[in-house]
């Protein structure tokens, strides 16, 4: 997949920016400061930042949901005398709790009592039941869990199968808890009623807090395995909260961050609360994302920032367009994953002026951000970092003669590796194992330590980088190695298509991956021309990279991120016994269109009958 010139950022795109730069560089000083806590006994964190947010503006709106709003002084007060019941029950700093609610006022106050306690948050996918929810429970060891009314059945099933939990099992009603606590079912203690008495005054347990000190456990998606529990420290809470919410948001009191993320990932309970608390400002909250509420709720939230991942803004692109699609309140958008073929178009039809994509994890000891406001880019990062060359076949990075890793040149994809030390540390995963395997030692010079992301990014000039894919989404065919990000890029632009997930599927007596697109249509109704089609994707891509097999699904399965089920749609391929009444289609050798893979087509490809 060739390199555009055109996305190569020029020195007169840059000195445009320089009124910009200029203009910023006081907060970019303060953010800086802010986010690099020195001292190892330094207060900072998430209740150190909200009580200085509750100090700067105490009647200010905090938190809105719904048709409820609660001030910095309420809700910081309502925190605390969680706090002063919790550490009466015996939990305090280092001991692990599990958070099992849904996106509501309540998970964020217990998060903030849990932050300023000391305690770590683990936060648990709320889509999880049976062993994936047990193995995630038990791979914390927690000391208590808070339950939401919500998820009870989920856990109930489980509950037998939780090793710990000696400090109790906290349960929060599914109803406006501030108002009315109501009951909790018998062995649950009720949370919000039996803190109602405790003391309002701030713990001095939160200026306790220091950067090395875990905050929360976020775990990975586990789209392809069980998930891992990457440990989030109050020093990289600094960071974001600085980095996001001083720096390139520049917030202020008077912003609201309107949020539809699930709170259980760094997005959504780092990035964008951690930046509505920077401008001590407003942070809204909806339980689910609807795209057909998603515009109402910001103007009734008067939302001057949006929280998104790419695919939340391409359904909000496929909604029918309306009268009233400019008038909104929201200037800025802060997130990832938003797709070439999606910026430009969002940011005209919303009346969006800053995009804010950037790059990191949860685990990870590097971000990106795009700070200057430039397209189609994850910005630039401050912390030390290099792209180098990456052997897809031995699946590992290239090292040179000398035994040290090799640097691609401007505008070539690389393997992303962020350098530990001192000042940007690796907090890793819970299991010491996992961490380790991330960990590359002796890559430019002896006794150097890098961590390797696992990403493939491209150097777009003057610090600033794109998102390729990750290492797991490229396949090798005819000797070509395939971007599955980089084809559903293209794809996505066809008129007919409204998702596209493309992945590698084997064919057997073939050497590598054939390519094949799972996708859902705007209209699945309507006939498609599978000629027609096939010409636009030889018109848009090599012909390495034209998918041989296509599979058209009327729902896209997700995660509570929106990244898409990879894993079963490699397992089901274009095997029509597997995929029930979706249609599967192949590119037949020397043919001019898709034909559809019958029970005997497939034993005839499978068989070697089709050369391929």
């Amino acid at each position: 997949m060739s390199q555009n010139n055109n996305e190569l950022i020029t020195w007169g795109q840059v000195l445009r920016k320089t009124p910009l730069v200029l203009k910023s560089l006081p907060r970019i000083i303060k953010g800086l400061k802010v986010s690099n806590i020195s001292a190892a006994d330094e207060p900072c964190g998430l209740g150190w930042t909200f009580e200085v947010a509750t100090q700067r503006n105490p009647d200010g709106i905090a938190v809105l949901y719904e048709d409820r709003r609660y001030s910095y002084q309420y809700f910081n007060q309502r925190a605390n005398q969680i706090v002063h019941y919790l550490a009466a029950r015996g939990i305090g700093k280092g001991d692990v709790v599990g958070v099992f609610l849904e996106n509501r006022p309540e998970l964020l106050v217990t998060v903030l009592a849990l932050s300023k306690l000391g305690a770590v948050s683990a936060m648990l996918n709320t889509s999880q039941t049976q062993n994936v929810l047990i193995h995630s429970i038990n791979l914390v060891k927690p000391c208590a869990i808070v339950i939401g009314e919500e998820l009870l059945a989920a856990f109930a099933e489980v509950r037998d199968s939780i090793d710990a939990l000696s400090r109790g099992l906290y349960y929060i009603a599914d109803q406006d808890t501030f108002r009315d606590p109501g009951e909790a079912p018998s062995g649950y203690l009720n949370l919000m009623r039996e803190s109602l008495d405790a003391p309002q005054d701030a713990p001095a347990t939160t200026q306790q807090i220091h950067k090395d000190d875990a905050c929360f456990y976020i775990y990975t998606s586990g789209t392809t395995g069980l998930p891992k529990a990457g440990i989030f420290k109050h020093g990289r809470w600094m960071k974001t909260y600085g980095g996001f919410g001083i720096i390139a948001m520049d917030m202020q009191a008077s912003d609201v961050v309107y949020s539809t993320l699930p709170l259980y990932h760094g997005t959504g309970l780092c990035v964008c609360w951690g930046s509505a608390i920077a401008g001590a400002g407003g942070f809204a909250l909806r339980r689910k994302f609807s795209a057909s509420s998603f515009w109402d709720d910001t103007r009734t939230f008067n939302a001057t920032v949006i929280g998104y991942v790419g695919e939340l803004c391409r359904y909000l692109l496929d909604q029918p367009t309306c009268p009233d699609d400019l008038d909104n309140p929201v200037r800025k958008m802060l997130g990832n994953g938003l797709r070439p073929g999606v910026w430009g178009p969002f940011k005209q039809r919303f009346g969006l002026e800053h995009v804010c994509e950037f790059y990191g994890s949860s685990e990870g000891n590097i971000g990106f951000s795009n700070i200057l406001n430039f397209d189609n880019t994850i910005g630039f990062s401050l912390m030390p970092w290099a792209l180098v060359e990456y052997d897809r076949d031995k699946e590992s990075p290239v090292r040179d003669n000398n035994g040290f890793l090799k640097k691609v040149e401007r505008g070539q994809p690389g393997l992303l590796l962020a350098k530990i030390d001192e000042k940007t540390p690796l907090d890793g995963y819970t299991d010491p194992e996992k961490t380790r395997q991330v960990v590359l030692e002796n890559v430019f010079e002896s006794g150097d330590r890098y961590f390797n992301t696992g990403d493939m990014l491209r150097y777009i000039g003057f610090g600033h980088a794109q998102f390729v894919d990750r290492l797991g989404d490229t396949f090798r065919w005819k000797g070509e190695n395939v971007s599955t990000t980089e084809v559903e890029n293209l794809l996505i632009q066809h008129p007919r298509i409204a998702e596209v997930v493309v992945y590698g599927v084997g064919i057997p007596n073939t050497n590598g991956c054939a390519g094949m697109a799972a996708i859902t249509l705007h209209d699945p109704e309507a006939p498609m021309d599978m000629r027609e089609l096939l010409n636009y994707a030889k018109r848009q891509l090599p012909p390495y990279a034209v998918p041989l097999f296509l599979r058209i699904k009327r729902d896209m399965e997700t995660t509570g991120t929106f990244k898409y089920q990879k894993k079963s749609l490699k397992q089901e391929a274009f095997d029509p016994t597997k995929t029930g009444d979706e249609p599967v289609y192949a590119w037949l050798p020397g043919s001019d269109r898709y034909v559809p893979v019958n029970d005997e087509l497939f034993t005839n490809i499978i068989g070697g009958l089709h050369r391929y």
